[in-house]
């Protein structure tokens, strides 16, 4: 059986991302693609790509077999950042074998159609394919392999798009840490040649991530922050496994908080569009998630435009939801969509923009008018199934307690309150808990509250 999560099919190699279930999405994905094709056309292409983990081969080699077996032909393209695979599906489909920020035990599989992740229709199909496993096409029509290189084009393409911004990176001195993952393929190179000074670190690739987990966060960043914090530099860059999160640092080895990176960029791009387009053009449109921070929409509603959220791992699917104005960015922590260059998520494009934006104004000036509240996000104990009980009754627990709050209940239970501080409260899609987020100057007293009335419920 074959279930699609938040981020493709992931998890352990043993038990759950397996040969077998890169064989039968291999051919659920050919299958998917010659069926759709019109008579007269030429023999379908899959793209397919892998990142550094040790058991890339064998999984790729896997979904190529299942790929030919149907009649479309398997693309090799070999070891790459996830973003160039999604680069090299545009016009025809693409199969990514990444576990992105998960350990070297796992591994995953990302479905990909001209530029963009699968929907959830799409990722239906396929686990409706592996049900019910038609035969292989008849021997004739099974196709042999062809190579594919599309990173040269993919790195010209990233720094053509960043040159359009920001500042020329002449005066910037970068530190990237690659994570021995896919970053080190494509970032160091991309911000070496906008021409910033460029020190790259754990910049190998190797998938038992020896320098540090495949996860940039606080903890596994201790020794990049201290490299940081010597003043070196202008900049720090870390990437995740395959290259499509982003975790940016100052000049003394401090993380930017993910959502003042998120508000950066979304009201540089709301801004640029209405300097752009004017005033009377459509409303452009910032698409983001639930949990993230008010401080997003602050800056785009100032800029004129607006925000749509969607529920986690949906950013394709928000854009496409859109109906009125132009989605100008997309994006939840760590991960950004960049429309004007393509429908993927991206971190090694927001390295370059990011770094163009710190050359023309600084970080510190990026940063000021951004209000940063206090963030906490908690997780709560719930076994799986007291969550949908839980949370119905939250629904009325929620505002009973916090009756000043404007309430939504789109994507979990969202209580926003008069001065612009808000909390969210939703069930988590891959683990036992309910996660609790929170935004506000006394997040510690709106947490304890909130914390208080979830496990009550969680507990009856």
């Amino acid at each position: 059986m074959v279930q699609f999560g938040t981020a493709g099919v992931r998890g352990s190699v043993v038990d759950r991302v397996t040969p077998a279930v890169a064989l039968a999405v291999g051919q659920a994905v050919g299958r998917l693609v010659v069926e759709s094709q019109s008579a007269e056309s030429s023999v379908p292409q899959v793209v397919i790509g892998r990142d550094g983990r040790t058991t890339g081969p064998a999984l790729a080699a896997a979904v190529e077999a299942g790929v030919a077996s149907t009649g479309a032909r398997p693309v090799r393209i070999g070891q790459v950042p996830t973003p160039t695979l999604a680069f090299a599906s545009r016009g025809r489909h693409g199969v990514m074998l990444t576990a992105s920020h998960n350990p070297p035990t796992d591994n995953g599989i990302k479905c990909f159609a001209d530029g963009s992740e699968f929907d959830r229709e799409q990722e239906r199909q396929i686990e409706a394919f592996v049900e019910t496993e038609a035969p292989p096409a008849d021997w004739d029509r099974w196709q042999s392999p062809t190579r594919s290189d599309p990173l040269p084009e993919y790195r010209e393409a990233v720094i053509d798009y960043a040159s359009r911004f920001g500042a020329a990176l002449t005066e910037l001195r970068i530190a990237v840490d690659c994570g021995t993952g896919m970053a080190s393929v494509a970032t160091p190179a991309v911000l070496d040649r906008l021409g910033a000074s460029v020190t790259a670190v754990n910049a190998s690739v190797d998938g038992h991530f020896p320098a540090r987990p495949s996860k940039p966060t606080p903890e596994t960043l201790t020794e990049f922050r201290s490299f940081l914090g010597d003043g070196a530099f202008d900049l720090g860059i870390a990437h995740d496994g395959d290259a499509d999160r982003i975790v940016i640092l100052d000049g003394d080895g401090e993380i930017v908080h993910e959502d003042t990176i998120v508000a950066i960029l979304a009201g540089y791009y709301t801004r640029r569009y209405v300097d752009e387009h004017g005033e009377d053009a459509p409303t452009p449109v910032v698409v983001t998630t639930p949990n993230a921070s008010g401080r997003i929409d602050e800056q785009v509603t100032a800029a004129g435009g607006r925000v749509d959220r969607v529920h986690l791992g949906g950013l394709h699917e928000g854009i496409a939801a859109v109906e009125a104005g132009p989605v100008v960015f997309a994006a939840e922590p760590w991960k950004h969509i960049h429309p004007e260059f393509g429908g993927w998520i991206d971190g090694v494009v927001s390295a370059a923009l990011l770094s163009r934006l710190v050359a023309a104004e600084g970080l510190a000036a990026l940063r000021e008018p951004i209000t940063e509240r206090p963030y906490r996000k908690v997780s709560v104990d719930c076994p799986d199934e007291r969550k949908s009980p839980a949370m119905e009754q939250l629904e009325d627990t929620l505002p009973e307690t916090f009756p000043k709050a404007d309430v939504s209940l789109d994507h979990g239970v969202r209580l926003t309150f008069p001065d612009d501080s808000w909390l969210l409260v939703r069930p988590s899609g891959t683990e036992p808990y309910v996660r609790l987020y929170a935004e506000s100057d006394d997040v510690d007293a709106l947490v304890a509250e909130a914390e208080t009335v979830i496990r009550s419920v969680v507990d009856a």
